[in-house]
């Protein structure tokens, strides 16, 4: 089974949409995850639409579509994520999407779209109930932050009914987004349970440093460059392009810049303190551009640098020194550099735990119905993207008309203050 990018997705959800009602540049009001224009007329009346999924797709939100183990995964989760995929290739450029083309594996772009939502929605659903079968409880504080998000939501809006739209730019329901910020905050707590510090399984530092540089390809490192090119000259090619390259400098001063760099190698050599004398040297002869924004050295993965300056700090071991080593720009003096394993230990944990519900839908197993088969999501996109322009145009207009009401007030207020400050200065000029 394909990695599944897991349930960050579910935070990014969250991220937005608990953000609340975000102004755009013309005061409108906009939701993330939506690209639903409020320019362009709505071709739906929300006030007859009970079933955004029924309305979109000709299939009811609590249909089942599939099963994840015992447990059913119904319409309303798998449509909201093939909207969200879909939204994301906009969000990519691909505003018009090709849903006939062939992707890799000899899929079309929308048997890949819709078996990713798929495999989305079942790992939303597992989670959830692995969370209750293992009697994981929430994070501290997470029930109550939704609730208080709901209240201030409709008081903010004016009703309930008017909440229920404002989730459907998103082509999301309030119930079903209650659903997912539940799962992803129980994953939270199960990634705590199975990984956590008190679990057993806490990476240390050795496994987080494996995972750094042998699967990711991190290594740091500092240099002391000096140039065999100039930077301000560079080579362009017969069409006016520059190529990548740059002119060299003259023998003569490559020659004394090779001299310099075997200088400051001898002076390293010696030294109490090379690592300390290396800053010193660095800072008062390296001729790195990028060196005033990486003055600690740089944090890089495998096959990013030039192959000399690669090859060389790789064969080096944390805090030892390279001879001067030649590449297309100079000589260059390396450092090797130790890698933090605090910076690498969640992504380790949250690959941990991805694979860990990796192997649960792999042990549950997905299956799909008859309704999962009738979903066409070239069809479903155009009316979800009805439902979503309706719906941000409605609370666009409830966000300006409740911005224009609170300017009058500030301005009755503000006429109210200048009134009553003329009639005192007045009273004051007739006394005198």
């Amino acid at each position: 089974m394909k990695r599944i990018g897991a349930l960050a997705l579910a935070l990014a959800l969250s991220a937005g949409l608990l953000s609340g009602c975000s102004k755009g540049e013309n005061g409108s009001a906009s939701s993330a995850g939506t690209s639903a224009s409020g320019s362009q007329a709505p071709a739906v009346d929300l006030a007859t639409v009970s079933d955004i999924y029924e309305y979109a797709a000709g299939m009811p939100g609590d249909t089942v579509v599939a099963k994840v183990g015992e447990w059913d995964i119904t319409a309303d989760s798998l449509l909201y994520w093939l909207n969200y995929n879909a939204e994301y290739a906009a969000q990519m450029g691909m505003t018009d999407i090709p849903w006939d083309s062939e992707m890799s594996e000899g899929k079309t772009i929308e048997q890949g779209m819709l078996e990713s939502a798929l495999e989305l929605a079942a790992a939303y659903r597992v989670v959830y109930e692995q969370a209750l079968k293992e009697g994981v409880g929430l994070p501290e504080n997470a029930q109550s932050e939704l609730d208080a998000y709901m209240k201030e939501l409709a008081t903010e809006l004016g009703g309930e009914d008017v909440v229920e739209h404002y989730f459907w730019m998103s082509m999301t329901t309030k119930n079903l987004f209650e659903q997912l910020y539940l799962s992803s905050n129980y994953d939270v707590k199960l990634q705590e349970k199975y990984y956590g510090p008190d679990s057993g399984s806490y990476p240390t530092d050795a496994e987080v440093l494996s995972y750094a540089q042998d699967d990711l390809g991190y290594y740091r490192a500092k240099h002391i460059l000096l140039l065999t090119k100039d930077m301000e000259k560079p080579i362009k090619n017969e069409e006016g392009v520059a190529t990548g390259e740059y002119e060299p400098l003259d023998d003569a001063t490559i020659a004394e810049k090779k001299a310099k760099a075997d200088e400051l190698l001898a002076q390293l050599r010696v030294a109490d303190d090379p690592v300390a004398l290396f800053d010193e040297l660095m800072n008062e002869y390296s001729e790195d551009t990028g060196l005033a924004t990486n003055p600690d050295g740089y944090t890089t993965q495998k096959g990013q640098m030039v192959s000399e300056f690669e090859d060389t700090a790789l064969a080096l071991k944390d805090g030892e020194i390279s001879d001067v080593v030649e590449s297309t720009f100079g000589y260059h003096i390396i450092l090797r550099l130790p890698l933090d394993p605090e910076d690498y230990r969640a992504d380790l944990i949250a690959q941990r735990m991805q694979e860990t519900r990796e192997q649960w839908m792999e042990d549950y197993g997905v299956t799909t119905t008859e309704a999962y088969d009738k979903i066409d999501p070239s069809e479903f996109r155009a009316k979800a993207q009805e439902i979503q322009n309706a719906a941000y145009q409605e609370i666009a207009a409830i966000q300006k008309a409740k911005e224009e009401a609170e300017g009058s007030d500030s301005s009755a207020s503000g006429s109210g203050a200048s009134s009553s400050g003329a009639s005192s200065a007045s009273g004051s000029g007739s006394a005198n």
